[in-house]
């Protein structure tokens, strides 16, 4: 594989990573987990963009692994978004009835 090839997956995996620790999917470099679905549409938004530009100049197979993870990532944030934003506040709330 060519080094820009590499480097560009390595991009990519960036992305989704931080992605999926947007989406509280995964803990963060410190070890909490958190959601920011904002930053998560931010990032989708770069990886389409990516798949855009680079369209014709990239192998087939790092063409499949974005179309790939850009999938998992819209199920994912579709998801994450019908839940509720806090799920502790949303007891509290319950409670105090």
């Amino acid at each position: 594989m060519e080094k820009n090839d590499q480097i560009l997956m390595q991009l990519i995996y960036m992305f989704h990573t931080s992605a999926m620790q947007g989406l509280g999917k995964i803990a963060d470099p410190t070890g909490q987990v958190s959601r920011n679905l904002e930053y998560v549409s931010q990032t989708i938004d770069l990886m389409e963009m990516l798949k855009v530009k680079t369209r014709g100049n990239v192998t087939e197979d790092i063409e499949k692994l974005l179309d790939g993870m850009l999938s998992e990532l819209r199920l994912n944030y579709i998801d994450e978004k019908a839940k509720p934003e806090n799920k502790v506040e949303e007891t509290k709330n319950e409670d105090d009835k």
